[in-house]
């Protein structure tokens, strides 16, 4: 299936349409990324970005569907799993 892969923009403020986005996509079909070195999550916005700040973007979609971080957390990874074979 097709997998949409969500950075750190959907944390910014400005960003409604990464928001649309990620109410409309099934999070079964959502990876999330880092985006690094580029597009830190905020409160992050304009440094260097890092894989250490993926939480925040799991967070975000969390509160965007509803759901808890652990949740996002445990069907991303699963979805990255399938899609690499692992």
């Amino acid at each position: 299936g097709l997998s949409f892969s969500i950075g750190g923009t959907v944390t910014f403020s400005n960003n409604r349409r990464a928001v649309e986005a990620v109410e409309y996509i099934p999070l079964e079909s959502i990876l999330l990324e880092t985006d690094a070195p580029y597009l830190a999550p905020t409160p992050h916005r304009g440094k260097r970005n890092s894989s250490l700040y993926i939480h925040l973007v799991a967070e975000k979609i969390a509160e965007i569907k509803g759901i808890s971080p652990e949740e996002v957390e445990n069907i991303t990874t699963e979805n990255a799993k399938k899609l690499f074979g692992i």
